[in-house]
């Protein structure tokens, strides 16, 4: 029983210890920046599941970001898992994009997103490229490492029981490289979070970051910190099915390293 509610216990201990301090130095709080924590919560249900829930920020905001951000999201890993296995397949090629990826990489995307609205506008296809094009450089840069990383050996072997270019892509290449892109896909996942957000800040009409900065703008300052609240959240959702995700993709992979430190 013990052992089974200790990694829940690690996972909620110092959230729970952080919201007790937040809780405890506001509690008397009288500034109107920083109001008690008591306060926000209670402003939390009445910000964002007001009745009815069709009707709702929550839906009306919440779910068209989430939304936004897995579809950049997933964009970003089909263009970055695929180029990234052929840069990182072939040494003529991987010379010859280096300058450019190096060049388009070292532009921040919030940077990019003036430019863009003159091209895309300031609706959703806008906020999903800028979504897409920052996720896309770690998971692309990571699947080219993972990729070149992968043992000659193995190459060598499977040229020697003579697997196809596709069997050995799929069996062999891809699930070589996947623990460096499920590295570059976890970074991509932060990053298009902060995106999501900074992509609705400018002239959106509707999105999380758009509601956030309204009640800024209009001092509505406890609704704005539940909005942070509910951003967070959304991190840490995003994080436990990532996680569960990586542990079944990479099942193998854990259980060899698993093998491994039990061996040493």
């Amino acid at each position: 029983m013990t052992r089974a509610w200790r990694p829940i216990l690690l996972a909620t201990g110092l959230p729970a210890v952080l919201l007790g301090l937040w809780w405890a130095l506001t509690a008397e709080s009288t500034s109107f920046f920083n109001p008690p924590l008591a306060r926000i919560l209670a402003q939390f249900r009445q910000t964002w599941f007001t009745q009815p829930f069709g009707e709702s920020l929550f839906v009306h905001d919440v779910l068209p970001s989430v939304a936004r951000l897995l579809a950049g999201y997933l964009v970003a890993l089909a263009i970055g898992v695929g180029l990234g296995v052929a840069i990182g397949s072939s040494r003529a090629l991987r010379a010859y994009c280096e300058p450019v990826l190096e060049f388009f990489r070292a532009i921040p995307p919030p940077v990019m997103v003036p430019i863009l609205m003159l091209f895309l506008g300031i609706g959703t296809p806008m906020r999903v490229f800028v979504i897409a094009t920052g996720c896309l450089w770690p998971i692309l840069l990571n699947t080219i490492e993972g990729v070149r990383g992968i043992d000659p050996v193995l190459r060598d072997t499977a040229r020697a029981y003579r697997l196809g270019r596709r069997s050995m892509v799929r069996h062999l290449v891809v699930r070589g490289a996947s623990p460096q892109i499920v590295t570059g896909a976890r970074q991509a996942l932060s990053i298009g979070i902060i995106l999501m957000v900074i992509s609705e800040m400018f002239t959106a009409r509707d999105g999380l970051g758009f509601t956030v900065v309204s009640f800024q703008r209009s001092f509505a300052i406890p609704e704005m910190w539940s909005g942070v609240i509910i951003l967070g959240l959304i991190g840490v959702l995003l994080s436990l099915v990532f996680r569960a995700v990586t542990e079944a993709v990479l099942a193998w992979y854990l259980g060899y390293r698993s093998a491994q430190r039990g061996g040493a």
